[in-house]
């Protein structure tokens, strides 16, 4: 017997999740995401990925701007859900909301919890050093990605992986996962694990200010923070008053540095990098920046087009 369930997400990145559930064989009874936005000069409204692929496939699409409202609640309580599936939806379920399908709900969170809960979990696992990152399976409680695990999996951190490569990575292997999974929750043959609080850390949702780069920090630990922020909000610093993009980096050596922290140096042919920021500790290859309304462009293009920034000092 096929089981109710109601799919809840937005981004392009949890199309897999959607993907899996449908491979799966139960009854998608309904797919919630996020309200059409506006978009661009022209004003058009633009619709989530997983709302297109909803619609692709004929299923009921649901998108209402809050699930605070007692309509919203009586059409989902309509839907009788066995389960309610969600990955990166967008929107905080409501506590009423959480009792309304007999199996729970399950959300597909991108790291090891309790490591990393809340908003920005795969920044976050940049911005900590972190070499392994993870998808976790967990049932959703009235905490903040406290509720308790089905089922978790290690992924290894590649170098150069971003934020955005690591998520879509992670979401891809969490529907996997959750094909396994999800058929022996609803057999209920599957034990709910606590998490172990004391081992619990937190993200917090990223500013725009949160990109401006500090040069006095090891090589490392910037080249986490440029990769963790990418593609949002990115990372920044200024050169001759102007916003200058750090896009893309990689550091190199490890030798303590006092002086000269934030000037730009050649590093030479043989180097991973052809021009270097020094740092605290080591020296930052920068491989690609964007000058304020100006096209991105690879080191070598940009000291062509600016000879002078060889020399120059970046403020920390």
């Amino acid at each position: 017997m096929a089981n109710n369930i109601v799919y809840m997400g937005s981004p392009e990145f949890t199309l897999p999740v959607l993907e899996s559930l449908l491979k799966m064989g139960n009854d998608i009874v309904g797919v919630y995401t996020q309200p059409d936005k506006v978009m661009g000069r022209g004003l058009r409204y633009q619709q989530s990925a997983v709302k297109q692929l909803a619609e692709q496939k004929e299923l009921r699409v649901i998108q209402p701007k809050s699930l605070k409202s007692e309509v919203v609640k009586t059409e989902l309580k309509e839907l009788s859900p066995d389960v309610i599936v969600i990955a990166a939806y967008g929107q905080i379920l409501p506590k009423d909301v959480l009792t309304i399908p007999n199996r729970g709900c399950i959300n597909i969170h991108p790291s090891l919890l309790p490591r990393h809960r809340g908003p920005s979990p795969v920044a976050n696992t940049f911005l900590e050093g972190d070499k392994v990152a993870g998808v976790t399976i967990m049932l959703l409680d009235e905490g903040l990605d406290t509720g308790p695990i089905l089922a978790s999996e290690e992924h290894e951190v590649y170098q150069w992986d971003t934020t955005e490569t690591l998520t879509e990575r992670l979401f891809r292997e969490g529907a996997k996962l959750l094909e396994t999974v999800l058929p022996r929750h609803l057999q209920g043959t599957i034990q709910p694990r606590a998490q172990e609080a004391e081992k619990a850390t937190y993200s917090r949702k990223l500013k725009k200010e949160d990109g401006y780069l500090i040069w006095n920090l090891p090589a490392e630990k910037i080249w986490n923070k440029v990769r963790g922020l990418s593609p949002w909000p990115g990372t920044y610093t200024y050169w001759n008053g102007k916003l200058l993009k750090i896009l893309r980096t990689i550091p190199i050596g490890s030798q303590e540095n006092k002086e000269n922290i934030g000037k730009i140096i050649s590093l030479g042919e043989s180097a991973e990098a052809p021009i270097g920021v020094v740092t605290a500790k080591g020296f930052l290859g920068l491989l690609e920046m964007q000058m304020e309304g100006k096209n991105k462009l690879r080191s070598e293009e940009f000291v062509r087009g600016y000879q002078q920034f060889v020399g120059s000092v970046l403020p920390s």
